[in-house]
């Protein structure tokens, strides 16, 4: 199977403008831009054809090729990875079997959760997009209802059914769980920003009108669901890793521990 893994940066980012060229310090003490070290870790995912930049940025293009990237230049409307993931695609001309959108903030996404995407591809011809969960133990639950009590946004939860098809992506803790005992093993999955598609599927994702629950939730996969297009829930394992995104300036000295953990 040809496998295309595309980054999409963008430099506008509302919360962290430039964010894809901030720095981080590697434990040896060198410095190298989020951007670059996304990519390190896209070439690190073993059967794969090409990784490409996808960016509207000059910045982040003149950056990524300096440090040996490809890159692919997209249109300044896309409205999330997924659509700039399929512009990426159509401009740059290429014929895949498969694309994965790796993103941008995301360096420290195991390699081990990109193969179990591209596995789960091959085996299911159906799956129109792959995106993996995991489940959560008590404290990730915890965290997660405390923040819903306090009125924050935690991470994305995914509900989907026997098969592992996607029911639904949202922001609120689901399934709702009575308070008192948990249940063992903890019924709820926690959703791993990262996708796999098949080229059919971000050509017609394009073509669909953002849809009410996407708009709703700010998730673009839901998207896909709410097309009926199916999306394969599978499901990961952390195995003692942290993954954090990056998503505010506060988060560098997080993904800076995490870097020196492994």
């Amino acid at each position: 199977m040809d496998v295309t893994v595309v980054i999409p940066a963008r430099y506008a980012s509302t919360r962290y403008p430039g964010k894809p060229l901030a720095e981080l310090t590697l434990p040896d003490g060198t410095r190298k831009s989020l951007i670059r070290l996304t990519w390190e870790a896209a070439m690190q995912v073993p059967g794969t054809a090409r990784v490409l930049v996808a960016t509207d940025d000059d910045r982040i293009a003149d950056a990524a090729r300096g440090f040996g990237a490809e890159v692919a230049m997209t249109a300044e409307g896309c409205r999330n990875g997924t659509e700039r993931c399929a512009d990426a695609l159509a401009r740059a001309g290429l014929e895949t079997d498969l694309v994965v959108n790796l993103q941008g903030d995301a360096p420290l996404t195991p390699p081990w959760f990109l193969t179990a995407l591209i596995e789960a591809m091959a085996a299911d011809p159906a799956a129109q997009v792959a995106t993996p969960v995991l489940r959560c133990d008590p404290v990730t639950y915890g965290h997660f209802t405390e923040d819903r009590r306090a009125g924050r946004v935690g991470g994305t939860t995914a509900v989907f059914d026997t098969a592992g098809r996607a029911l639904y992506f949202s922001k609120e803790v689901i399934p709702w769980i009575a308070p008192g005992a948990l249940p063992d093993p903890i019924p709820v999955f926690h959703h791993v920003g990262v996708y796999a598609y098949r080229p059919a599927a971000l050509r017609a994702y394009t073509g669909w009108p953002e849809g009410t629950l996407e708009r709703l939730e700010g998730l673009e996969q839901l998207r896909f669901v709410e097309n009926g297009a199916a999306v394969a829930c599978v499901e990961v394992e952390a195995r003692g890793r942290v993954f954090w995104e990056l998503n505010n300036p506060e988060d560098i000295p997080r993904i800076e521990a995490a870097l020196k953990e492994q």
